[in-house]
């Protein structure tokens, strides 16, 4: 019998060593990342207590009548809010497009929102698509992808490409070509966005103008220091997902597997884990108590060593993507106006070299 636990023993650390091969990313831990300085204003105290009216939704239930709740939480999140935006829903591909007043049809932005890949919704998202219509002059599809666990990872990030697909060929009144392109999200949003980018390159397909990532997961093995270290300063996923750093990894990769039936490893999972030459200008934003912050930070720099342009903008003491208070946070307006500021700059830089070149 011993000889046969053994055996058994052996045979998982075996598999375990070839399934999943972890490259040793600990060279990517830089901490010389600029953080603003500046104290978390009297509105944050506000945003912490609608997170713990978040936890106190689901408290004390249980499977899918936990996530039933977490999902109308969060859907509840854009109530009350004065959207400026025209709201039009679409059918095929599934979505909701979000239009400013006076802005550009032949500018688009495609949103995936955050929600651990089994919440959230375009409806849930829509401070943030509202607020980026506004900034950006441009028409924004907040793309509502099949969720998890009724339907399987792969079938999210699927419909995230056939978006894109579409959106290259139609704006919200029909096939119109696109002048400006850009891909957005946040958390599991933001790891599809970047998953994506790299897809585009390697589809040859016309690849996005920018791409801008709040607070994203980029690695799902979890080897990240602030994965465990910033557990007790995360409000938001430190209570979530803070009991995982209980569980040995070779575990949660099992269990990732099983669940989401793509390897933790696999770049679609964890964008980290790919190629990241050539991509497009990326604009990175991240608390420096959260949990992900190392996960933002690794990514940018894998992407800077590998020659593609990416930016990381790091605020201190916010929760996980504070951008969704806005107008309530002012870190929140300040978060959209370094995105409007950044794509502004691309958008100059571009007409310079159009200028020069003609």
């Amino acid at each position: 019998m011993l000889w046969i636990i053994l055996a058994i023993i052996v045979f998982i650390v075996a598999a375990t060593l070839l399934l999943f091969r972890l490259e040793d990313l600990s060279h990517l831990d830089r901490n010389d990342y600029p953080v603003q300085d500046a104290t978390p204003s009297a509105a944050n105290r506000e945003v912490l207590g609608r997170i713990r009216e978040l936890g106190q939704s689901s408290k004390g239930l249980r499977g899918k009548a936990r996530l039933m709740a977490l999902r109308k939480h969060m859907d509840g999140l854009s109530e009350g809010i004065e959207l400026a935006s025209e709201l039009r829903h679409c059918e095929s591909p599934r979505g909701e497009w979000v239009l400013a007043p006076g802005c550009s049809t032949r500018r688009r932005i495609l949103y995936i929102h955050g929600g651990a890949w089994a919440a959230g919704s375009p409806r849930s998202h829509r401070a943030i698509t509202d607020r980026l219509s506004q900034i950006t002059r441009a028409a924004v599809f907040a793309v509502d992808y099949r969720l998890m666990p009724e339907n399987r990872f792969m079938d999210g990030v699927r419909d995230c490409r056939e978006a894109y697909k579409w959106l290259l060929k139609h704006g919200p009144d029909g096939a119109e070509p696109v002048d400006f392109m850009v891909v957005a999200g946040d958390s599991a949003g933001g790891s599809h966005t970047l998953g994506l980018i790299a897809w585009i390159r390697d589809n040859g397909l016309r690849q996005a103008d920018a791409a801008i990532a709040f607070s994203p997961s980029t690695d799902l093995t979890l080897t990240a220091p602030s994965n465990r270290n910033n557990i007790g300063t995360d409000p938001l996923l430190g209570p979530t997902f803070g009991g995982l750093s209980k569980i040995p990894l070779p575990v949660i990769w099992w269990a990732t597997l099983a669940a989401f039936r793509v390897s933790p490893t696999n770049p679609v999972a964890s964008p980290l884990r790919g190629d990241l030459q050539n991509l497009p200008p990326t604009l990175i934003q991240a608390s420096d108590t959260e949990m992900l912050l190392d996960n933002a930070r690794r990514y940018a720099a894998r992407a800077e060593a590998a020659g593609s342009p990416v930016t990381l903008h790091t605020w201190h003491g916010m929760v996980h993507v504070w951008q969704i208070f806005v107008p309530l946070l002012p870190e929140a307006e300040e978060a959209f106006d370094d995105i409007k500021a950044f794509l502004e700059q691309l958008e100059s830089q571009g007409d310079a070299q159009t200028s020069a070149s003609a």
